[in-house]
């Protein structure tokens, strides 16, 4: 509207003959002429504040990563990095600071000035799981700002190749005929690996302790478990397990999907298996924000995440880890995280999980 004012302004100026008209005139409408000058003034200090305010980006945007390099929650970091190269004109630098799941990273980003040079790369795990289970955590699940969920990572279940159990249900058999004699792998007590199994236990009817939980430092670590027949099951991120699973090292039993995954058209879904309740759990990755930015970033980011909906190399990049592309608007991220959120609260409580 200002520009417009200005232009128009501009268009009515008065001419040289015109301008001595207006002189001579003055006498009979003395304030025209300073009314005049007053809008062009302001439109020119307008047009030179415009010119000076700062066009974001102006240096490199952190993406603080909660966990160490190589993993799940890195990978989709530096996918993302990579793809809004293009669409920024600042560089997106990824930054691990893992430890105590997550939370020290972002802690980092919880204090950090909303101006959009230090994000987050929200995971399941320290951002609805955490909050859930842990009463002492420094942080809530809403103490960010939302900017987009970008996928979800299902989850898997598996055991070795060489396993006799070729569905779910025949696993689930086994640990009903011979309670607390098999084992399953999980990276702590309270992660999402720990709290698919729980599910699956919870839906066929059988309690905690029916299945016997060995922790190890990390997926990785989980899923080579399974390999060595260490445990007998695994359910974990299908980004850890789907190359040994295209292999034939190990089987798969069910992914938490709605619908079968492309790159393992031959698991059936959770509803397919008989345990619908599983669809609820999944890995997911989001942006975040520190508290209170402003609500001109927010849109900022998210047209960009929207424009990286549509961009063929990351949603390439974010298959080929074994997610699946799901980009919300911040206010559905907002939505999703608390239902994610109350799945995690209501669950720890029925099972009687806590962080500690």
């Amino acid at each position: 509207m200002k520009r417009i004012a200005c232009r128009a302004f501009a268009a009515a100026r008065p001419r040289h003959r015109t301008l001595a008209r207006a002189a001579r005139g003055r006498a009979a409408f003395p304030g025209t002429a300073i009314l005049t000058c007053a809008a062009l003034l302001a439109c020119a200090l307008n047009a030179a504040a415009a010119a000076a305010a700062p066009r974001y980006p102006e240096h490199p945007i952190t993406i603080v990563v909660p966990f160490s390099a190589g993993g799940d929650a890195d990978l989709a970091a530096r996918n993302l990095a990579k793809a809004v190269q293009a669409m920024l004109p600042q560089p997106m630098v990824v930054l691990n600071k893992g430890g105590a799941n997550g939370a020290i990273g972002s802690m980092f980003v919880r204090e950090a000035a909303p101006d959009g040079y230090t994000l987050l790369l929200a995971r399941v795990g320290s951002q609805a799981i955490l909050p859930a289970l842990q009463a002492d955590l420094k942080y809530k699940w809403n103490d960010f700002t939302p900017l987009g969920l970008l996928d979800l990572n299902p989850m898997v279940c598996v055991v070795n190749g060489d396993a006799p159990y070729r569905t779910l249900g025949e696993l689930v058999q086994a640990i009903r005929e011979q309670p607390g004699k098999l084992n399953y792998s999980t990276s702590g007590p309270a992660t999402v690996l720990n709290l698919a199994t729980q599910m699956l236990l919870d839906a066929a009817g059988l309690p905690p302790q029916a299945a016997a939980q060995i922790v190890y430092k990390g997926g990785g670590e989980a899923t080579a478990a399974v390999l060595s027949r260490e445990v007998q099951f695994s359910c974990n991120n299908v980004t850890a397990l789907i190359g040994n699973v295209k292999a034939g090292r190990l089987r798969a039993l069910v992914t938490t999907t709605a619908q079968r995954l492309p790159e393992l058209p031959d698991v059936p879904t959770a509803k397919e298996a008989g345990f619908p309740q599983l669809e609820r759990i999944s890995g997911w990755s989001a942006l975040y924000g520190p508290p209170g930015m402003p609500a001109p970033l927010v849109r900022q980011w998210a047209d960009v995440l929207l424009r990286l909906s549509k961009d063929n190399e990351w949603l390439a990049g974010v298959r080929n880890i074994g997610s699946v592309p799901n980009v919300m608007a911040p206010a559905a991220t907002a939505r999703f995280a608390e239902e994610q959120y109350r799945l995690f609260r209501d669950l720890g409580g029925k099972l009687n999980i806590q962080i500690k």
